[in-house]
């Protein structure tokens, strides 16, 4: 299967990895809706919504790039009309906006509390409630969520509550939505890395440059999103993807390619549940 002429509408579209997983589906000739805030460029994050659709345009793909907040509903529902105007219908939505603070709950403030439950939880469920119409019309349709598996251990909430709670917000509609949507024939699933990934949020945020050096590549979840896309939605839905195990169950051996250093020395991402199988050639590259 291929996604040529398929169209994919990404929230957080204008760098890391939703901006990655936009110009893997533009190399089989995807139409890619760059749906973010940036419209002018920031002074410490790379990129706009325009200089990534100039992205999407050289890696093979159409490109829309369209101001989007989504804690907006009428800018959402503006944005999912103008893209199924403009490019005919949507086949594939991707909830990747998010916020997120790693405080505890004394010093959360509820501004920051707020703006992580509107983008992540809210703004998740608000840009799907708007492009399930037009999902239904496709032939394969999809929904996926960057959100980690419904892992419910205390240590992921002790540490960082108010930001657990809305990333899992996120997987709930995983959950919710799957089977809600199982008769319309629409996938919904959540898709998590196994280690961190070299995004701007990792760099600014989480641990700068140290972090960023025992990082993966957005390019591993971009891939692993692409192999998700081109399942049958009848089949594969309602499950909390890891990515590397996704692209090793599609006949990926070796992850070298993904990371600067090997698998022993990369930062493990949280959510990632104690059981998850570790294959010997992704522990081995």
């Amino acid at each position: 299967m291929s996604l040529a002429n398929k169209v994919v509408f990404i929230t957080g579209g204008s760098r890391g990895i939703g901006l990655e997983i936009g110009k893997r589906a533009a190399r089989d000739g995807a139409k890619v809706v760059l749906a973010a805030k940036t419209a002018e460029p920031h002074p410490k994050l790379p990129g706009t919504i325009f200089t990534a659709a100039e992205e999407i345009i050289e890696a093979g793909g159409e490109a829309l790039p369209l101001v989007l907040d989504v804690r907006d509903e009428e800018n959402v529902l503006k944005a999912v009309e103008e893209t199924a105007s403009h490019f005919g219908g949507i086949d594939i939505c991707v909830n990747n906006a998010s916020a997120i603070s790693l405080t505890k709950t004394p010093d959360t403030d509820m501004k920051r509390y707020d703006l992580m439950h509107q983008i992540n939880g809210r703004g998740t469920y608000l840009v799907s409630k708007y492009c399930i119409p037009h999902l239904k019309k496709s032939s394969n349709p999809h929904i996926l969520n960057l959100a980690p598996p419904l892992d419910m251990k205390a240590k992921w909430f002790g540490p960082h509550l108010a930001y657990t709670m809305a990333k899992f917000t996120m997987s709930m509609c995983v959950l919710g939505m799957a089977e809600e949507l199982k008769a319309d024939g629409i996938a919904v699933n959540g898709l998590w890395p196994r280690t961190a990934i070299a995004t701007a949020a990792v760099k600014n945020v989480l641990g700068g440059e140290e972090l960023m050096n025992i990082s993966r590549k957005p390019e591993i979840m971009a891939d692993a999103a692409y192999e998700i896309f081109i399942k049958d939605s009848k089949e594969f839905t309602g499950n909390f993807c890891i990515d590397d195990l996704v692209l090793h169950e599609s006949g990926v051996k070796d992850f070298t390619k993904y990371a600067d250093v090997s698998f022993d020395k990369l930062a493990p991402d949280f959510f990632v549940p104690d059981d998850t199988p570790l294959p010997e050639e992704i522990k081995n590259s």
